[in-house]
């Protein structure tokens, strides 16, 4: 739990209570009782206290995500505050994820995978039957599902394999990764990614990230 309190306020330490002070604690108060952080100025302190940029990222993703706070109003509050820890690479992040990035495993993918290898960029989000796709390739169908999450529930396996059925019975492709395929093996990805686009543009145009890197 994470709690902010005035600057000069001294209180007990609490077992998995994390402490934040902050010397304009009042200017960042909700307008409701009892007193409490505005939702934006609550994320920007966890990232404040987040130890690096990817940790930063995921907080901000998870919380747009859930609705509770929008990426503008984010943005909002980091102009009041220029000694954030990891502010001057933050906006890149909100601008990421007001696009459609909803975990920091997909803003992974479109940094690591998607833009360091100069591939189309896909749309975020998309809504097709009652559902949202990870990313979609407009002109290319093809989908790629990003799951970050080992799924030992069978419902949960049983609904990935009927969500990549009825993408093949809309004549799409799709390409499922998680977490260790982003994270370890992005380049891997790019080229199959890669291989797959170009069964409708064969002269599409990629670039390796790397000497060694297989994308060409």
């Amino acid at each position: 739990m994470y709690v902010t309190i005035p600057e000069r306020r001294r209180v007990r330490p609490r077992p998995n209570v994390v402490i934040h002070r902050d010397q304009r604690w009042a200017d960042r108060l909700a307008p409701v009782v009892p007193p409490r952080r505005t939702p934006a100025d609550a994320v920007l302190d966890i990232v404040g206290l987040s130890r690096s940029v990817d940790q930063a990222a995921a907080v901000i993703a998870e919380a747009c995500q859930s609705g509770r706070v929008r990426p503008v109003d984010i943005a909002t509050a980091l102009a009041d505050r220029p000694r954030l820890r990891h502010r001057r690479l933050l906006r890149p992040i909100l601008t990421d994820v007001a696009a459609g990035s909803h975990s920091l495993l997909e803003l992974r993918y479109l940094r690591d995978v998607e833009r360091r290898h100069g591939l189309p960029t896909g749309v975020r989000q998309r809504a097709v039957e009652g559902e949202f796709t990870d990313v979609f390739y407009a002109g290319f169908e093809l989908v790629v599902e990003l799951d970050g999450r080992f799924h030992l529930v069978p419902n949960r396996r049983w609904r990935d394999l009927d969500r990549d059925n009825r993408a093949t019975l809309r004549a799409e492709a799709t390409l499922r990764y998680g977490w260790i395929d982003i994270t370890g093996r992005p380049c891997e990805a790019a080229l199959q990614v890669l291989r797959v686009l170009r069964r409708t543009q064969p002269d599409l145009k990629a670039k390796p990230c790397g000497p060694s890197c297989p994308v060409r």
